[in-house]
């Protein structure tokens, strides 16, 4: 009886998204490298409008983690609902043996247009080969009516994703600027044509979409290095005093901090962030830039959205694939176990959302988006799924989240309301308080052996599974 009233009830929560269509649009929106540093998360000095609005109509999740601090891994589970691989080549290695459906080859399967524009998977454009373009290899096959990724004066997807203004595709590193503010419109970079492209394809979808409802995906690049934009966006930045960076220093013993690799190969004129205050603030406010940048781009596809008339049919997801960080730690980049590398923006807004607006720090994973998609969609969640639906916190932004699992090639970590534990690859552990000030600055796992011990015990639990 209790299971056919909560069939009923979740049925009646579905048709209040559906307007006039069967099941509702999907418009899945993925920012590259963007830190839950917006208006919206509580960052006061970000410009982020667009975002902000988004967050207002729906619920931001302020405590959301991803399950790999780097691009490719990270968006593996985000697209197959599964722990995987810790390599940006993770959905290669699924392509090879597919065991069960992606998220949007299972919409596919259930009726839905599924159409991606960008970087959704690790390449932009989804497809392998020496420039990321050879249609023989898709990075998720079976998954996408269309896969596309305009590359303009950049040639080919792998010239996008460093691209900078005008063309400028990255060679050898060390001859392309870390940051760069160009005096142009939105197309100078390749996350102007990207848009114009989503645009395009959701005026095409739109047209459809009361028959046939459609799965769109786009993949923003920026703010993914180099921090190149256009000049209007960084302009704000450029006499506005940031604040301070916490704890900044190379922390102590085994940790995953790493050297910034990513960062330091670009051109940086001779300078290192870490000991030139003046050249990290403005590399902080290149990256500012960058997000301003994503943020209007958003704007322009939802602002399509309502162009025609589609956002009472639509469930919209923006979601960050990791964080990055900007001198905490001593790093500059993501790939560490830190809360900076894990800790990234997530949105869900939807027609008749309860308490819109309203802010939840209710902990929650990407595991977690594909099971919520789901029951939103009013499809059965597929058996394999690893995550939690998120329904009851887009009910009720109190009702209890659940702890974070993360990993990267040599350590694994669980993070608690409270706590986080890593372990490496040899068994050293790194424990840390939340509730302490000094919070991933001061190794506790020596003085709490019990706490660590039951948090391992945890974080192997939920991996066995």
């Amino acid at each position: 009886m209790k299971t056919s009233i909560l069939a009923f009830c979740l049925a009646l929560f579905v048709s209040s998204l559906c307007g006039k269509q069967k099941h509702p649009n999907v418009l899945l929106l993925c920012i590259d490298d963007l830190r839950p540093e917006l208006k919206c998360f509580g960052v006061d000095y970000i410009r982020s409008p667009h975002i902000d609005k988004l967050a207002s109509l729906g619920r931001p999740f302020h405590r959301h983690y991803v399950q790999a601090p780097t691009c490719g891994a990270s968006r593996y589970t985000l697209l197959t609902g599964t722990y995987g691989p810790a390599s940006n080549g993770a959905l290669f290695s699924r392509a090879n043996n597919i065991e069960h459906p992606s998220f949007p080859g299972f919409f596919r399967k259930h009726g839905y247009t599924t159409v991606s524009v960008g970087k959704v998977s690790h390449h932009p454009g989804g497809r392998g080969g020496s420039d990321w373009d050879e249609d023989e290899k898709p990075e998720m096959p079976e998954s996408w009516d269309r896969h596309l990724l305009p590359a303009g004066s950049w040639k080919h997807p792998r010239g996008v994703m460093h691209g900078l203004a005008n063309g400028e595709i990255r060679g050898n590193a060390k001859e392309m600027d870390v940051y760069q503010a160009f005096d142009g419109p939105d197309v100078s970079y390749p996350d102007g044509l990207i848009t114009d492209e989503a645009i395009r394809q959701l005026d095409d979808l739109g047209k459809r979409a009361v028959k046939k409802p459609f799965f769109l995906a786009v993949g923003i690049i920026r703010p993914h290095l180099p921090f190149g934009a256009p000049r209007q966006y960084v302009k704000p930045y450029l006499k506005v005093q940031l604040p301070s960076t916490p704890h900044p220093l190379k922390p102590s013993g085994k940790t995953t901090w790493h050297g910034s690799g990513e960062f330091m190969k670009y051109n940086r004129w001779q300078r290192n962030p870490n000991v030139d205050a003046d050249f990290a603030l403005e590399v902080r406010r290149h990256y500012a830039g960058c997000v301003t940048y994503a943020d209007a781009l958003v704007g322009r596809i939802l602002a399509k959205l309502d162009q025609l008339k589609l956002r009472d049919d639509t469930i919209i997801i923006l979601w960050g694939d990791h964080g990055w960080h900007l001198g905490e730690h001593a790093i500059w980049g993501k790939h560490a176990l830190f809360e900076e590398s894990l800790r990234s923006p997530l949105i869900i807004s939807y027609k008749g959302i309860p308490k819109a607006g309203e802010g939840t720090r209710s902990m929650v994973e990407t595991l977690d988006v594909f099971p919520t998609v789901c029951d939103l969609a009013g499809l059965d969640k597929p058996d394999f799924l690893q995550g939690k639906t998120l329904v009851p916190i887009l009910k009720n932004p109190q009702a209890k989240g659940h702890p974070a699992i993360a990993y990267r090639g040599s350590a694994q970590t669980i993070r608690t309301d409270t706590h986080r534990l890593i372990i490496h690859r040899k068994g050293e552990l790194e424990l840390y308080d939340h509730t302490s000030p000094a919070g991933e600055t001061k190794n506790l796992a020596a003085a709490q052996p019990d706490k660590a011990a039951a948090l391992l015990k945890q974080l192997n639990a939920r991996l066995a599974k």
